[in-house]
């Protein structure tokens, strides 16, 4: 009997020993990774100025950004926000993303770990006719493998690092689109709304030149007023009548734009379009106003812009992803350890009797890569070569962030000043229009001074509508440049949305996250 247990005992303490320098081992490929440590760029590198060139608004305060949808204080825009995010194929993209990316982590980090397999096989024999059997033999049995590749050099721990850096960029870029979409959802509804002023204006103008043919052309028959200002008379409210079917129709697009953009059913939106205070009551007569955000201050250092903007964000993750892409080439072409094992148990029926066999061997295997054609060295280069356009990539998001953020700026004060002049250009010209009415019909100057200065009242109200959209517009853009709020700290995630999760996130940049990671498997 001292034989069998000393032979077990004997391979336990092998076992044990294998154990103990595969850990061993282990704990010393933890403190090596070939290939270079990623250090994030300097600000000085990347940017081509330590101040904003554009002059800043003055007003409003920093914190402001992080809810300023609340501060348009539209039910109607909130809603429009809501819908858009919830049914978003834009943003759905960006949820599944993150899910590829996630995966992609998991299955790195199970690199980390033992890989099993189990085999069960069965076979009968019967020989060959140089070596016969004196009967058939029936073989059955089951395999076991094991393999842990020891991260000597760190290739997977690179592996990981990259996964883990792309996983967040995805992150980085579901933020991005949601800032566009709101963004661009918001932009939608002020042209929706200014095309809504600007059609009242054109129907009152309308209204006004009809009236005026008539009277003119009641006139002209009884011979009190030349015929040429009833022919005048008509043109100029035909005329008009063209702009108003035009102005309809660029309406109407504005809102098939916003279906598109919100999924909803044109009818609904139309009801929520029409719908004064958003719960479903209809609107009176003339339709609601611009809605008036509140203004936001503007760091004056563009360096901030490197932690508010999710895009760049996500391109400086994907720079990261390159450097750790390096480190992998750089690992394959030194030397791979691993302990391998395999477990039989094999039973055979040879001539009617049964015969066990257990084979085992549990040792270590090391693969050294002595040629391969030049394709290991290949690769390394062709990672440095991306890495390098990931750099590229990355400086080119920055510059194209500040030259953004600064022709958003200039375009603001821009419209700032001259929706100003605006405004008191078009009170002008009314009060001119309304002294020219009663001249005209107190018969102190000709129907065609008349035309004359509404033309002039009508295109500086039209004009003013204009310019307020763009200032509101402008705001909005700036939200974008700057971020929308949105930080680059790090904190502790939030519950996300889910690709297939019916209950869609705030749109307003109040700090929600995008699906967090799920490290399960993967070591730091």
């Amino acid at each position: 009997m001292s034989g069998p247990c000393e032979s077990i005992h004997q391979r336990l303490r092998l076992a044990v020993l294998g154990v103990c320098c595969a850990l061993g081992l282990a704990g010393c490929a933890t403190q090596l990774a070939v290939g270079p440590d990623y250090e994030a760029p300097d600000a000085a590198a990347v940017l081509s100025a330590d101040r904003w060139q554009a002059a800043l608004p003055h007003d409003g305060t920093s914190r402001a950004l992080l809810d300023w949808w609340q501060s348009f204080n539209d039910p109607v825009l909130d809603e429009l926000l809501r819908q858009a995010e919830a049914d978003s194929p834009t943003l759905a993209e960006a949820v599944a993303r993150i899910d590829e990316a996630r995966s992609a982590l998991t299955a790195s980090g199970a690199s980390h770990w033992p890989q099993l397999g189990i085999e069960g096989h069965a076979m009968r024999n019967n020989g060959s006719a140089d070596f016969p059997l004196p009967s058939p033999t029936t073989t059955r049995g089951v395999t076991v493998d094991a393999q842990w590749e020891i991260d000597l050099f760190g290739r997977v721990r690179r592996s990981t690092e990259a996964a883990r850096a792309r996983l967040a960029s995805s992150e980085h870029g579901w933020h991005a689109a949601r800032i566009s979409l709101a963004a661009e959802v918001a932009g939608k509804y002020v042209g929706y709304r200014a095309c809504q002023l600007t059609l009242r204006t054109i129907a009152a103008d309308l209204g006004s030149r009809e009236e005026t043919a008539r009277i003119v052309d009641l006139a002209a028959k009884g011979g009190i007023s030349a015929p040429a200002d009833a022919q005048l008379a008509k043109a100029g409210a035909a005329d008009t009548a063209g702009f108003h079917a035009a102005q309809q129709a660029a309406c109407l697009l504005t809102r098939k734009s916003l279906v598109t953009l919100t999924g909803l059913p044109e009818e609904r939106l139309a009801q929520l379009l029409d719908a004064r205070d958003g719960t479903g009551t209809q609107a009176q007569a003339a339709p609601p106003g611009l809605p008036v955000p509140a203004a936001f201050r503007v760091d004056s250092l563009p360096v901030a812009l490197l932690a508010q903007r999710p895009d760049l964000a996500a391109a400086e993750r994907q720079l990261a992803a390159a450097s750790a892409d390096v480190g992998v080439a750089t690992a394959n072409r030194y030397p791979r350890l691993a302990l391998v094992g395999n477990l039989t148990r094999d039973r055979a029926n040879i001539a009617g009797t049964d015969v066990l066999s257990k084979p085992w061997f549990f040792g270590p295997s090391l693969t050294l890569p002595l040629f391969a054609g030049g394709a290991l060295a290949a690769q390394q280069d062709a990672a440095q070569a991306r890495h390098a356009q990931a750099y590229a990539r990355y400086r080119q998001a920055v510059r194209g962030a500040i030259e953004e953020v600064e022709g958003t700026l200039v375009n603001l004060e821009a419209a700032r000043q001259r929706s100003q002049h605006a405004r008191i250009a078009s009170q002008g010209f009314r009060g001119y229009f309304k002294a020219a009415e009663q001249n005209w019909r107190a018969g102190g100057i000709s129907l065609l001074a008349l035309e004359d200065a509404r033309r002039l009242a009508t295109a500086a109200e039209r004009n003013e509508i204009a310019l307020q959209r763009d200032h509101i517009l402008g705001w909005i853009a700036l939200y974008k440049a700057l971020g929308g709020g949105w930080q680059a700290v790090p904190s502790a995630p939030a519950t996300p949305p889910a690709a297939d999760t019916a209950d869609a996130p705030d749109t307003r940049a109040d700090g929600n996250e995008p699906p967090a990671a799920q490290d399960a498997g993967v070591t730091p």
